[in-house]
């Protein structure tokens, strides 16, 4: 049963453009038989919001800290007090305050999406007094959502424990089927007839960039592309040019992420080497996992619990020990040098691509929205 008159206003802190979980979960809901808005914010440097929904994007006078996060949910409050809906969807705790009030207000049914374990990013892990604000934020709100779902099993186990609640899970996987489009590709020239190891996703700290630039110095015929914007982006180009590497390590900026898979396809390793900073990045299962997976990206990885258990299960790649550059490079020569299991590697990763489908992660979504 087509629920065709029912809007759903999703909301988000970020731009819109880079967000793939919520473009999928979008497109998902409007497969549903749902109305669709996007509500996010504008950045000076954001690209066109062109999606098959309608969008809407606040211009605000503070873009990061306190004042931002009080005025986007002043805005977004009043603004969902006055728009036509019936379900409000909240990425992120960013999002919940304002959401969770107009829907009592407005008596709309509420779903939260969880996108993290958002009080332990390490954004918050050295801000006690900040955290504690979120902490409390999320102590009073969160169980009091009927309807809510997350990334992975062991982010959901922990909101159990801590609040009692159920939250379903959604990972952050690819579609399988999408349209096959042409692609320019802006890389740069230096990178032709060299093997690319790619990081892709957000530049923030704790990610193990840093460390993969510096082995770069002991790694030689290829390129490390780094793909994505973040609050460390400036730091990681004056470390390249400090280090001298600015022949090997290259910065894309943001890509579409309609565009991204050409992009990840070019790939020969994709690293997700994510430090044990806090427990949000301990139970990370992040996208980009996924996006090599989808394009048969062998993969360099952390050993923290979700990302070991996906690329075990499937073998699809290895593993480091530790953060140390000399460590990271010595894997990354390793994998380069072992045609034999880049081989293996790349056949069950087509095993892997076939079974990890966004269109077997959005059934758990059919059964949330349509028995609201």
């Amino acid at each position: 049963m087509k629920h065709t008159k029912n809007k759903i206003i999703i909301s988000v802190t970020n731009d819109l453009v880079a967000d793939k979980r919520v473009n999928k979960v979008a497109n998902s809901l409007i497969k549903f038989g749902f109305d669709v808005l996007l509500v996010g914010r504008k950045l000076p440097d954001s690209l066109p919001a062109n999606f098959s929904f309608k969008t809407k994007r606040f211009n605000l006078l503070f873009q990061k800290g306190v004042l931002f996060y009080a005025c986007f949910n002043i805005r977004l409050f009043f603004f969902l007090l006055f728009q036509k809906s019936d379900i409000y969807l909240s990425n992120d705790l960013d999002t919940l305050p304002a959401n969770f009030i107009a829907s009592k207000i407005r008596k709309k049914k509420l779903v939260y999406d969880s996108h993290e374990y958002f009080t332990e990013v390490p954004e918050l892990v050295n801000r006690p007094k900040i955290k504690r604000i979120w902490e409390q934020i999320e102590r009073i709100i969160l169980p009091k959502v009927k309807h809510s779902y997350t990334v992975c099993s062991s982010i959901a186990d922990i909101y159990n424990k801590k609040y009692g609640i159920k939250m379903k899970v959604v990972r952050n996987i690819p579609v399988c089927e999408f349209v096959k489009k042409q692609v320019s590709l802006f890389l740069p020239g230096k990178i032709k007839n060299r093997k690319v190891i790619l990081y892709q996703g957000a530049v923030n700290i704790g990610r193990g960039i840093e460390q993969m630039i510096k082995a770069m110095q002991y790694i030689e015929n290829a390129v490390f592309l780094i793909i994505g914007s973040g609050d460390i982006l400036e730091n990681l180009k004056t470390l390249v040019q400090k280090l001298n590497l600015k022949d090997k390590v290259f910065f894309t900026g943001k890509i579409p992420f309609d565009e991204l898979y050409f992009y990840t396809k070019k790939a020969d390793i994709g690293i997700s080497l994510e430090e044990n900073n806090g427990l949000n990045y301990y139970y990370a299962l992040p996208n980009k996992l996924f996006d090599y997976i989808r394009a048969n990206v062998p993969i360099l990885a952390s050993k923290l619990p979700e990302i070991e258990n996906i690329v075990t299960k499937y073998y699809i790649g290895c593993f480091i020990e530790n953060h140390n550059p000399e460590h990271i490079a010595e894997k990354i020569n390793f994998m380069l040098n072992s045609p034999e299991k880049m081989q293996t590697w790349k056949e069950n990763l087509k095993k892997a691509s076939s079974e990890l489908c966004w269109e077997n992660e959005e059934m758990v979504l059919k059964d949330i929205f349509l028995n609201l």
